[in-house]
């Protein structure tokens, strides 16, 4: 591997970045993140240049727009909890009320 890098995904800040990367790198995906230093700028910058770029090589480009696809789909979904059946935000792992595991 060695094609050029692609930029795939502008994540909202540093955990996200750093998640959707190891995300990306479970699946043997190579990653680089671009702009993770600007966040000590907060305030001082508008948002959407404080993102985080995550870039892929140009041959793995699919594979990880499949899995940032599927990353936004569970972001997206709300759950109800399988032991309190309190309802939960789509960004949420684990239960914010009893910390049950997302099922």
């Amino acid at each position: 591997m060695g094609g050029p890098w692609i930029k795939v995904y502008d994540a909202a800040n540093n955990l996200e970045a750093y998640s959707l990367k190891g995300m990306l790198e479970s699946e043997h995906i190579e990653v680089q993140l671009s702009g993770e230093c600007l966040s000590s700028a907060t305030g001082e910058l508008p948002t959407d240049v404080l993102q985080v770029g995550v870039w892929v090589r140009e041959e793995q480009v699919q594979l990880a727009r499949q899995q940032l696809a599927q990353y936004e789909h569970t972001a997206a979904s709300s759950w109800n909890c399988p032991q309190c059946a309190e309802h939960n935000e789509g960004q949420f792992e684990i239960c914010w009320q009893c910390g049950c595991d997302r099922p």
